[in-house]
C-alpha cells in the first residue's frame, strides 16, 4: 500500500460576498450572500515510500491546500485520504507525530529561546529517545552548518539560518514523510545547496518520502524524480521528470565554435523551418531545433559541410521551459508528443 493515498480528494471554501463600506456590511448582515470556491477538484494521488515528488503549479493552483489536507490541518470536502495508514484529519495528533513539515513563510521554532532549546522541547514533544536525539542533532548540526548559530534565539537568525534550523526541527523525530512548502524561498545559492544536499542524504539513507512544493525549478531538478503539475485544482500531469522533458521539451540547442565565418550556412539556416539560428559573433553561434524534426547529427553534419568545427556542446530544454509553457497556457500535457 502507498504511504500517501488519496481518492477523489476535494476541498471547497465558502466565501462571503460583500459590497464595500458600511452600507455593504449592513446589507450582508441582513441578506448574506456567499459563493463556493473550489480550491481542489477531485484528484487521485498515490505516493510510495522513499519517493521524492515535486508538486508544482501557479499561485492559487491548490498546492498548499492539498498539503494542508495531507498534513491534517484542513478537513477535505470530499473523497478519501490515507497517510501512513490513517486519516490525517480524524487522527491529527497521531498523524503529526509521523510527519515533518517545513513552510517557508512560517517557523516552528520558539522565537525568544536559543535554537538548541527549541530542539530540546521538540525532543520532549515527540518523545524522541535520547540516543536518537543526540545522533540526529549531531548529524544535522554538521550537515546544515548550524554550529555558528545553534545557541542564538530564532529572532536573531537570518532567513537562511532559520530555514536550516526549521528543516532540522522537522526531521529530528525521523518522520517517514516530510512536506516541504517553498523550503528555499529567498535563500542564497550556497544555503540552497546545503539544504538540497541534506534532503537528498535523508531521502537516500532513511528512505524518507519527500513532497516538495516550490517555484524554484533548481529544487525540482536537483531533488525530485517525479513531477506532479496542478492547475486550477486539477492534476494535469503526473509522471517522471525525465519523461516530461522527453515528451514535451521539443527544443534542443547546439552551441558551435568554428574556425572561420560561414555566411552561406547562416543564410541557409535562416531559411530552414524548425531551426532557429542565433549569431554571437562571426565564429560562435547557436542552433535551436525541434528534436522531433531533426537529430543532433543532422545539424552538426550540416555545419561541418561548410567548414571547420572547433568545438560544440548541446543542451536539452530544461524543466523551467516546460513549466513556463504550462503556466502560460501554451501546453496541453494530456496530449502525447507526436
Amino acid at each position: 500500500m502507498s504511504i500517501i493515498e488519496a481518492r477523489g480528494l476535494t476541498k471547497s471554501f465558502v466565501q462571503a460576498v460583500k459590497e464595500p463600506g458600511l452600507k455593504g456590511a449592513l446589507k450582508h448582515l441582513v441578506t448574506p450572500r456567499n459563493i463556493t470556491k473550489v480550491a481542489v477538484h477531485p484528484l487521485d494521488l498515490s505516493i510510495e515510500t522513499g519517493e521524492t515528488v515535486a508538486y508544482v503549479g501557479p499561485n492559487g493552483a491548490g498546492k498548499s491546500t492539498t498539503i494542508k489536507m495531507l498534513s491534517g490541518i484542513l478537513k477535505p470536502s470530499g473523497g478519501s485520504i490515507s497517510v501512513n495508514g490513517i486519516n490525517p484529519y480524524k487522527k491529527r495528533m497521531e498523524n503529526a507525530a509521523r510527519i515533518g513539515a517545513v513552510f517557508g513563510q512560517r517557523t516552528q521554532l520558539w522565537w525568544d529561546i536559543p535554537i538548541v532549546e527549541s530542539f530540546s522541547l521538540l525532543k520532549d514533544i515527540y518523545q524522541i529517545p535520547d540516543p536518537v536525539y543526540r545522533n540526529n542533532l549531531e548529524q544535522f548540526i554538521e550537515l546544515l552548518g548550524m554550529n555558528e548559530f545553534i545557541h542564538l534565539s530564532a529572532r536573531k537568525l537570518s532567513l537562511g539560518q532559520r530555514m536550516r534550523a526549521d528543516l532540522a526541527a522537522a526531521l529530528l523525530h525521523n518522520p517517514p514523510i516530510v512536506y516541504l512548502d517553498e523550503p528555499t524561498i529567498g535563500l542564497d545559492v550556497s544555503v540552497k545547496q546545503k539544504i538540497r544536499e541534506f534532503i537528498k542524504k535523508i531521502n537516500h539513507e532513511q528512505q524518507t518520502t519527500v513532497m516538495l512544493t516550490t517555484h524554484d525549478l533548481g529544487d525540482i531538478e536537483d531533488l525530485c524524480r517525479r513531477l506532479i503539475i496542478i492547475d486550477h485544482g486539477r492534476i494535469i500531469y503526473d509522471g517522471s521528470l525525465s519523461e516530461v522533458k522527453s515528451r514535451f521539451a521539443r527544443s534542443r540547442i547546439i552551441f558551435f565554435q568554428v574556425g572561420s565565418p560561414m555566411p552561406e550556412l547562416f543564410a541557409e539556416l535562416n531559411r530552414t523551418p524548425g531551426i532557429r539560428f542565433t549569431l554571437q559573433n562571426d565564429q560562435e553561434f547557436s542552433v535551436a531545433f525541434d528534436r522531433y524534426e531533426y537529430t543532433a547529427s543532422d545539424v552538426v553534419s550540416r555545419v561541418m559541410r561548410h567548414g571547420e568545427v572547433i568545438d560544440f556542446r548541446m543542451e536539452d530544454a530544461n524543466i523551467e521551459q516546460v513549466i513556463k509553457a504550462v503556466y502560460d497556457g501554451n501546453l496541453d500535457l494530456n496530449q502525447q508528443a507526436q
